[in-house]
């Protein structure tokens, strides 16, 4: 673990009677950063989160959370984290500032009522509402503040925008941001690869109990297939543009177009078509989401 780690896990094991939920999950998050937590669902992202915050005890492994054992220290921990759970109880007859005012005697009165006011007007949400009465996505909004009202150093996040409109789950990027701006380290689990996309710095993918890769999310985009179409101003002879390392011919039709696909960057490629006259060059990047699917497809093939 390094002295800068927000998150830390080595090895983390985790049964349910005879189901075996983590396989020795290895992960580091660092202070100060935004990381996204992918994966199918049952893959071991709730499992994990809940280790962190000793809601449950793992089989086995180490933890550790803004350098502190959770295990040995848990309330020092929850004191300076702000957690939304995947699945968010609230006492159904309580007035929303009544929730929010329980929340923040629990964190010693830590809250600063102003901010907690200006949450709920950027986020749409009436505090004198009873829970009962609220929507899913009204509900989802009261976790969302209770996570972020103390400005707490670390915030753990299961699937922040679950059930929000679109412009609420922008509003809720920009909230995150601010908390990042803040020096806040976020650690959030999701399936909307878009919002990933948008507000994660760094990326981790679970599959089946295992983190199978951890990466910023550039490089992971960057080093991934591309498919390149090419049109020459004339016929041309494009076999030499399939002997640059990495870069595959996937068609060449009417010797003016061809189809290549790329593997990693694309410098090479780029100097060996200097000989070639060009008249268009398109590239298709893939999305967050055709590489989460590559890992995804991949373990279900391994499972098959």
């Amino acid at each position: 673990m390094t002295e800068t780690a927000a998150i830390m896990t080595r090895g983390l094991i985790k049964f349910y009677g005879n189901f075996q939920a983590l396989y020795g999950v290895n992960l580091e998050v660092r202070r100060g950063e935004v990381f996204g937590f992918l994966g199918p669902n049952g893959a071991g992202k709730t499992t994990t989160i809940r280790c962190l915050l000793d809601l449950i005890r793992p089989n086995g492994g180490t933890l550790r959370v803004l350098g502190i054992d959770p295990q040995a220290e848990p309330v020092a921990v929850r004191a300076r984290v702000g957690y939304l759970p995947g699945e968010l109880h609230l006492d159904e007859n309580r007035t929303v500032e009544d929730a929010l005012r329980y929340f923040n005697d629990l964190r010693s009165g830590k809250a600063d009522w102003g901010y907690v006011r200006q949450l709920g007007e950027r986020l749409d949400l009436d505090l004198k509402q009873t829970i009962k009465n609220l929507s899913k996505g009204n509900k989802q909004k009261v976790g969302v503040m209770q996570a972020l009202m103390h400005r707490p150093e670390l915030l753990i996040m299961d699937e922040p925008t679950s059930g929000l409109d679109p412009l609420i789950q922008q509003e809720v990027h920009r909230l995150i941001g601010e908390a990042r701006d803040r020096g806040a380290t976020v650690f959030f689990s999701s399936h909307v690869m878009s919002e990933v996309e948008a507000i994660a710095e760094r990326v981790g993918i679970i599959r089946r109990g295992e983190v199978v890769e951890v990466a910023e999310k550039e490089s992971l985009i960057n080093r991934a297939l591309r498919r390149v179409r090419v049109r020459f101003k004339e016929t041309v002879d494009g076999s030499r543009l399939a002997e640059v390392p990495g870069v595959t011919v996937l068609s060449h039709d009417d010797g003016k177009g061809m189809m290549l696909q790329v593997a990693g960057e694309m410098d090479a490629l780029i100097k060996a078509m200097a000989t070639y006259p060009v008249s268009d060059f398109e590239t298709h990047r893939p999305s967050l989401e055709e590489i989460f699917l590559t890992y995804y497809e991949a373990g279900r093939k391994e499972g098959e």
